[in-house]
């Protein structure tokens, strides 16, 4: 490229820098961004393009300079009345959200026992099934079918609860996956590193396989083919009714009862979200916090400084399942079905890709981690291999090499390739920004330390080996001395 045309455009950079931070310039852009991408979305409902400029104006009232008032208040517009409306009149939309939320609740909870106390587990997805067990057994009519076969239910058999004891449900939801990060804890305490991995990856495909064979002697969880129906808590219809008079007109189109519901989860999942970032900010700002960092930096240093090791590593397994344990239970009620695949071990990688691309111990980072991974698997990948299928169905042809579509390969559709996608950028995460993309405070004054450290230890080794005047190496005279 001209020399010339990469100075212009460092130019254009730094002048836009320059507004942005001055004045009422970052304020004007952010509106008018948000306003463009809200614009676009509405009127294009099934633009990715559109969706993923709307959803980026959240990591830019992030990043400008804005006062907080004004953060917190345009991000509360955004969550709580842009995504609503742009979400019910395209549902998809909603349901992505839905996935970042509750994938950002899990990733929370696996960053205070991987990023604040370093202990690496690769069960974590396990608590999660205990969440979504819990409801899933007693919200449903499983507890009258403990001794039918699996998969048959008698005509007229009632649930085994009232909905409604779905919010009691989600307080002991977080108790009982607490109890069960206790029970991990218990046997491990005297692990570390890899070893510590394997215990919990087995823990983790024992409640898997526990809930796929637990159907015989009792039918406790129907076994491979699942439990459904699940119960959803009732929606009052006088609401629904004055919400439908004030959603109809704007989203143009009789509002649904599976739409009501699909926007009641999803704003029940951000109230979790708020939940678990004020709790888990106060803890990283507590004495607790401290010490699971202590924990994490030196064990025996932490022993000797009176640090309790063994209290404080139970506290971090259970406080990082309980966020699990509530958002199972909501992620039952939401689809109104579990089964033993949706907690496989690959969902506890997932997990622990959003946390490591997101950064260790950053709550911010978590949570773009989690966007960026959910977007990536349900929006951009599955878009390209709908785009593909497309062009396959129709008669067109790739210009110069004069290739049909049609005899394109479907092993080449980029949704299948979703686990290589991301192990190449955890690759290339840990090669340019082992950070991660927003970094916590401690970590990135750890990074500076190592980087001075290096630094000091390249400048000793040049100059031992430094030539003197007469342009001979020292290092070389010594040797030959010694010699």
């Amino acid at each position: 490229m001209d020399k010339g045309l990469l100075n212009q455009l460092s130019k254009w950079t730094q002048a836009l820098q320059t507004r942005l931070t001055k004045g009422r310039g970052a304020t004007i852009f952010i509106l008018i961004y948000l306003a463009i991408g809200t614009i676009w979305v509405y009127f294009s409902p099934r633009s990715l393009l559109a969706f993923l400029l709307f959803i980026s104006s959240a990591i830019l009232i992030y990043y400008l300079p804005l006062t907080t008032r004004f953060k917190f208040g345009l991000a509360a517009v955004m969550l709580l009345v842009l995504v609503p409306i742009l979400g019910v009149r395209n549902i998809f939309y909603l349901e992505v959200i839905f996935q970042i939320s509750v994938f950002a609740a899990l990733a929370l909870g696996l960053n205070i026992v991987v990023g604040f106390a370093g202990l690496l587990d690769l069960g974590y997805v396990a608590f999660y099934a205990v969440g979504a067990y819990l409801w899933a057994f007693f919200g449903s009519q499983q507890p009258y079918l403990l001794y039918e076969i699996p998969g048959t239910a008698p005509p007229g058999t009632p649930f085994f609860l009232p909905a409604d004891t779905f919010y009691l449900f989600m307080f002991l939801g977080i108790i009982l996956a607490a109890f069960t990060g206790i029970l991990l804890g218990l046997p491990v305490l005297r692990l570390r590193g890899d070893y510590l991995a394997i215990v919990t990856l087995g823990f983790g495909e024992v409640i898997r396989v526990l809930a796929n064979n637990l159907d015989k002697p009792w039918n406790i969880t129907n076994g491979p083919q699942g439990i459904t129906p699940i119960q959803r808590p009732t929606l009052p219809e006088p609401l629904l009714n004055a919400l439908r008079v004030v959603l109809n007109p704007i989203v143009g189109h009789n509002v649904t009862e599976g739409e009501f519901y699909n926007l009641f989860f999803y704003l029940l999942a951000l109230l979790v979200i708020l939940v678990v970032i004020v709790v888990v900010r106060r803890l990283d700002d507590s004495k607790i916090g401290r010490a699971w960092i202590a924990i994490r930096e030196d064990e025996t240093a932490a022993i000797a400084m009176g640090i309790p090791l063994v209290r404080l590593k139970l506290a971090a397994f259970a406080a990082g399942a309980s966020f699990a344990g509530v958002m199972g239970i909501l992620f039952a009620a939401s689809r109104t079905f579990v089964s033993p695949e949706s907690f496989s071990f690959m969902q506890s990688i997932g997990v622990l890709s959003m946390v490591i691309l997101g950064g260790l111990g950053s709550i911010p980072g978590v949570i773009v981690g989690a966007a960026v991974v959910i977007i990536l698997n349900l929006q951009v990948l599955q878009g390209l291999s709908l785009y593909l299928s497309q062009l396959r169905q129709s008669d067109a042809v790739i210009p110069i090499i004069n290739f049909a579509w049609k005899n394109l390969s479907t092993q080449l559709d980029p949704a299948k390739y979703q686990r290589m996608l991301f192990g190449i950028i955890l690759i290339v995460m840990m090669i340019y920004r082992p950070a991660g993309l927003i970094p916590a405070e401690r970590r990135k004054r750890e990074l500076t330390r190592e980087e001075e450290a290096l630094e000091n230890n390249d400048l000793g080794a040049g100059g031992a080996d430094a030539q003197d005047p007469t342009g001979q190496s020292t290092s070389g005279e010594v040797e030959h001395g010694a010699a």
